[in-house]
């Protein structure tokens, strides 16, 4: 017999969860295995429950249904469908990178396709690996159009952290991995693109030195000349970090005109 569709529930709204859990149930090829009330809640739901398909409120506060995908570990990714009262773009870039997504409010016939859709990825290697490979893309291409942001979250083991965006002092690339200090002289790491964290930080308060390196304006304690043309940033903190050639010209306009 074929096995069941495994499925959980994100969403921040009581009644929604109950409207798609009841929904579900009525699925005779689908497994329910859990519902979360939130972003941090569902992390830990998915990773340790493995499903097959995961339905994410795409608006949910503190860690919504992206930041979501973005902390889950790629192993454990599951097919997603981001459940969604409004916002067309995201419609459209869901869409466009084979990534299903629900309208609020959710009708049966609806989940149905997306049971189906799911459940035939499922059986199907290609589809299933460019499912994943598709919902991040999504991701990335959506939050680059999304507001500024307010708090990081970060994993340290089981917990996520969220780091206020003031108090991020550095972001260092290091491959598909970010290193953030606070200024706390707290270290975290994320995964994530440094170019995405750079267009949803406030221009004003972070600069860019270079093509691995953004730095907090308000920690710079002393910027120091090097041969070259480049410089040398000393932070509060005593950490230091040198400007590439091609954003020094960006250091000497922000930080060293009157």
């Amino acid at each position: 017999m074929k096995e069941k569709l495994r499925v959980v529930i994100a969403d921040d709204e009581r009644p929604a969860r109950s409207l798609l859990r009841s929904m579900l149930r009525t699925f005779d090829d689908v497994a329910f295995v859990g519902e979360a009330a939130g972003g941090a809640e569902a992390v830990e739901l998915i990773e340790r429950e493995r499903p097959d398909l995961a339905l994410l409120d795409l608006q949910m506060p503190e860690i919504d249904g992206l930041t979501v995908v973005r902390l889950l570990r790629r192993n454990v990714l599951p097919m997603i469908a981001f459940v969604t009262a409004h916002d067309e773009y995201a419609v459209r870039a869901f869409d466009m990178n084979a990534v299903d997504y629900l309208l609020k409010p959710v009708d049966t016939a609806r989940l149905r396709e997306t049971i189906r859709r799911a459940a035939e990825r499922l059986d199907r290697a290609d589809l299933r690996e460019a499912s994943g490979d598709g919902v991040r893309a999504a991701v990335a291409q959506y939050e680059a159009a999304a507001p500024p942001l307010r708090r990081i979250p970060a994993r340290r083991n089981s917990d996520i952290i969220l780091v206020p965006v003031e108090e991020l002092a550095t972001a260092v690339a290091d491959g598909e991995l970010l290193h953030l200090t606070t200024t706390r002289g707290e270290k975290h790491t994320i995964t994530y693109r440094l170019k995405d964290l750079e267009a949803r930080l406030d221009g004003d308060l972070f600069i860019r030195l270079s093509r691995g390196a953004i730095v907090n304006v308000s920690m710079i304690a002393r910027v120091s000349p090097m041969p070259g043309g480049t410089y040398l940033l000393t932070l509060k903190s005593g950490q230091q970090l040198q400007s590439s050639r091609m954003h020094s010209r960006i250091v000497r306009e922000r930080l060293l005109r009157l």
